[in-house]
């Protein structure tokens, strides 16, 4: 058994469960509008090691010890393919699932992650990043401590990306994602998790060997606006340049959404839900980009 937290969505008796994958410092409930939008479907959204109701579990973390707990509750769960979903990093998770247990997987929903990430001008390898500093608030919150839960919801009001876009749903997330008593309320992720996790979204040398042996199909949805609702993770085109490295490949541009919106706002989660639910293929694609 992997001992993750598992948040479960939709009815109980409706057949093989989708795997759905959170992201770097999220947790499970972050799908709780995407299981909305597929009413019909049973969705186990786990809160990885070092997050959520998770957060006690040891390291040491990485994407592989990550694909070894989700493939641990596959199994517990009946094992055979799943369509799996991931949200950043949980996307690079999705892969290395895929990767290393190719039998749990039928296809794979990436939602604004999961290939390569390019590395910041100046830097020469994963090992000179300031994890950190790249995720912005999301990973400078990590030290952070809170009074009352209203502090840590104002929090996530003020964040760049939910100015526009606040919603019951963010709000059930942020509430789920504290620890502790207060007056010492603060974020379940551990950051060492976040750190080594962090490390390896930029392509190591067995994470793209994962990628070229994947035989399933794979669909990417890209945000166009980042983690500040600003620069995007991935630039215009930048994942057409994958396609040489992933078999079968679908790239889909969402509209009007960033790194965070793409799951919580109904327009953006709508989208991952119909790629999760309508088995879209290069040969036969609705919104592909051109």
């Amino acid at each position: 058994m992997s001992g993750l937290t598992v948040s479960t969505f939709g009815p109980s008796d409706a057949g093989p469960a989708l795997l759905a994958i959170h992201g770097i410092t999220a947790n499970g409930r972050s799908w709780e509008t995407v299981a909305a939008h597929l009413p019909q479907h049973r969705v186990l959204a786990p809160d990885l090691r070092g997050r959520g109701r998770s957060n006690g579990l040891p390291g040491p973390y990485g994407l592989q010890q990550h694909a070894l707990d989700l493939a641990a509750v596959l199994d517990a769960d009946g094992g055979g393919a799943r369509i799996v979903l991931g949200h950043s990093m949980g996307a690079f998770v999705a892969v290395a699932l895929a990767g290393a247990r190719p039998d749990l997987v039928d296809r794979l929903v990436l939602v604004d992650g999961g290939l390569p990430l390019a590395l910041p001008g100046g830097v020469t390898s994963a090992e000179g990043l300031d994890i950190g500093a790249l995720l912005g608030p999301a990973a400078q919150r990590l030290s952070m401590e809170f009074a009352a839960d209203d502090a840590y919801l104002d929090f996530w009001r003020r964040h760049p990306a939910f100015l526009r876009d606040w919603s019951p749903a963010v709000e059930s997330y942020a509430r789920y994602d504290l620890d502790g008593e207060p007056p010492h309320r603060r974020p379940s992720t551990v950051p060492a998790a976040m750190l080594q996790d962090g490390a390896e979204l930029y392509g190591p040398d067995w994470y793209v060997d994962a990628l070229r042996s994947l035989r399933m199909p794979v669909t990417v949805l890209r945000a166009p606006r980042g983690l500040t609702d600003a620069e995007p993770l991935y630039a215009p085109g930048a994942l057409e340049g994958f396609r040489g490295l992933v078999r079968d490949l679908m790239i889909v541009e969402v509209d009007d959404v960033n790194h965070y919106t793409i799951l919580f706002a109904d327009r953006g989660a709508a989208q991952v839900a119909a790629a999760a639910s309508s088995a879209p293929s290069p040969e036969n694609p609705t919104k592909e980009s051109p």
